[in-house]
């Protein structure tokens, strides 16, 4: 195997001056460098990206903690989409990306930081981590630049950034009730993310500002799932008093209630009004088009990744949490029982 100690003897300098010549350095005479490139190029040499990381501690490589509780991995309809623009902007820039898998008993034994560590990541990308995850305090204050969605990361090289979900989730209340709208119910989240605690709490604050009731038994728990949304809309249509409109905090916990409000006979848009949260790229298939609120996922795919950059190259960067906004996308899930 060809080594830099070929291309120095070739050359006829040292295995450093050759080293520095790879690693852009500018303390080499302009004739040398030139002469170690053209014998790089005559010899196909190919620097071990892995010993270069080591010698110069920057190994251009983001690492990737990816966790879904459903199982659904990299399927995911929201999730996809905002690690494409992620690694978009994160390629552009030279870099690599190292997903980290979490279904081996010893990786689950190992902490997010010393993993990142074995593989010298410069940064980490934190998407999907539940709250709860015991690993969030060590990886927050190991000094790793790390950045994550949906997650309230706090650390001294640290940042998160998520969608305006109080806002959207008061948007959405809003429309239904600029639609006539005053019963209505809400499929909340079992795991307590940030996400579905934040939609929780806009739909509270619109159902209060309006001072229209919030009946207990309209609020029931769905795990973001298609069969999560069907089978808590089904159990909410078994009550004698029913509201007029559901509002899911997810896309597809609200194609799963589109179901359970088929079986009861119930006809979506005019019997019943539905909204979601989300407007996942499966929605250009569902029928009748389902009235929700877009977050922006290639922007906030971008945003992620730059933000990450920014902790890379800076280490004296003042960072602080970003929020990016929602917008109602109005469909044909929604009726107007004003008249």
């Amino acid at each position: 195997m060809l080594t830099i100690y070929d291309i120095a003897k070739k050359a006829g300098v040292s295995a450093a001056t050759v080293s520095k010549v790879l690693n852009g350095r500018t303390d080499v005479g302009k004739n040398t460098a030139q002469t170690v490139k053209r014998i790089i190029d005559e010899l196909g040499y190919q620097p071990n990206s892995i010993a270069r990381g080591l010698a110069t501690k920057i190994s251009k490589t983001v690492g990737v903690f990816f966790q879904d509780h459903l199982n659904t991995g990299l399927r995911h309809h929201f999730l996809q989409d905002i690690l494409a623009s992620f690694k978009d902007v994160i390629g552009e820039n030279g870099y690599d990306l190292i997903f980290f898998a979490n279904n081996h008993p010893e990786n689950q034994a190992e902490t997010f930081e010393a993993r990142a560590r074995n593989r010298n990541v410069d940064g980490l990308f934190l998407l999907s981590v539940p709250r709860t995850d015991p690993n969030l305090a060590g990886v927050a204050q190991s000094g790793i630049p790390c950045m994550s969605i949906d997650l309230d990361l706090i650390g001294p090289n640290a940042n998160y950034l998520c969608s305006d979900n109080i806002g959207g989730a008061m948007m959405a209340v809003e429309h239904l009730i600029d639609k006539g709208h005053t019963k209505i119910a809400f499929i909340s989240d079992i795991f307590v993310t940030k996400p579905g605690y934040d939609r929780l709490i806009g739909f509270r604050k619109a159902m209060e500002k309006h001072k229209l009731p919030i009946v207990d038994d309209w609020i029931l728990p769905g795990d973001f799932s298609e069969k999560g949304g069907y089978l808590s809309t089904k159990q909410l249509l078994e009550n004698n008093h029913l509201p007029t409109a559901i509002f899911c905090a997810g896309d597809m916990m609200a194609i799963g209630a589109m179901e359970a409000i088929r079986e009861r006979g119930l006809k979506i848009g005019k019997d019943m009004s539905l909204i979601g949260f989300d407007d996942v790229s499966l929605l250009k298939y569902v029928t009748p088009g389902l009235t929700t609120i877009r977050q922006k996922k290639e922007e906030m795919g971008q945003t992620a990744a730059k933000e990450l950059l920014k902790l890379i190259h800076d280490p004296n960067y003042s960072a602080s949490p970003i929020t990016i906004e929602t917008e109602l996308v109005i469909r044909d899930t929604v009726a107007d029982i004003r008249k």
